[in-house]
């Protein structure tokens, strides 16, 4: 559970006015600076927000209020609520703010093209979206997938690489565990991008050059020739076997 209370500032302008609570503990108990709580008592900051009562909404009680209008160095305690336990954790998709929302058909259309062993649920909390719609686009079935181009979710401010990275790592650890190969490609991407990128280019030979890695143009006789012509070739006309001019002219 949060240690702060809901609508932080609103809580902050009803303490100011209506309790004798200092700055400081009124900036302690909203999580703000002492300077800032002294802005909404003097109406610079803060203007027009309506104030919200911690005590009827649950998150304080009159008796914690009272000890700290008694004792200036008193420190405000949130009230605990059981059901809130555990609502502070993200749930569901992640939020992508509107600027940023056309984006997400390229990040998707990315990540399910470069990183196939990811799950719908895995892309749809790093990128901010639905099923539907990673299904529609892994199909090819999306309205405007003609239009659509593989951007990195990364490049686009969607998430951060170490998320991505995490993810990745999850879901090829996932594939190990039951027993599925991995590529070399996806053994790569086991590393973060800034080691993948710092690692020296791998050599490939084409799928259609497969088994002929011993293959040599040249003819292996022509080496035993090579090998086995021991003449003396000093002299030139003993190795051209020049005829002489007088058989020339017989």
């Amino acid at each position: 559970m949060s240690d702060k209370p809901i609508m932080a500032k609103a809580t902050a302008v009803w303490l100011c006015d209506n309790t004798t609570l200092t700055f400081k503990q009124i900036a302690d108990f909203c999580g703000f600076h002492e300077l800032e709580v002294q802005g909404i008592a003097d109406g610079d900051v803060a203007a027009g927000v309506k104030g919200f009562d911690p005590i009827a909404n649950n998150q304080l009680t009159q008796e914690e209020l009272d000890k700290a209008e008694a004792d200036p160095k008193h420190k405000l305690k949130l009230k605990y609520y059981a059901a809130a336990a555990g609502e502070e954790k993200r749930r569901g998709p992640r939020y992508t703010p509107l600027s940023k929302r056309q984006d997400r058909p390229a990040s998707i259309y990315w990540l399910v093209k470069f990183h196939p062993e990811l799950t719908d649920g895995q892309i749809s909390k790093l990128v901010g979206t639905t099923k539907p719609t990673i299904q529609a686009i892994r199909e090819r079935t999306h309205w405007n997938i003609n239009n659509i181009d593989p951007i990195d979710p990364v490049a686009l401010g969607l998430c951060k690489q170490s998320e991505l990275d995490a993810a990745v790592q999850k879901a090829n650890a996932k594939k190990a565990k039951e027993g599925a190969a991995m590529t070399d490609d996806e053994r790569r991407k086991l590393v973060s991008t800034e080691q993948s990128l710092g690692m020296p280019a791998e050599p490939k030979m084409p799928s259609a050059m497969a088994g002929l890695e011993t293959f040599s143009l040249s003819d292996p006789r022509d080496e035993e020739e090579e090998e086995d012509d021991n003449r003396d070739v000093s002299d030139a006309d003993s190795f051209f076997n020049l005829p002489d001019d007088d058989d020339k002219d017989d």
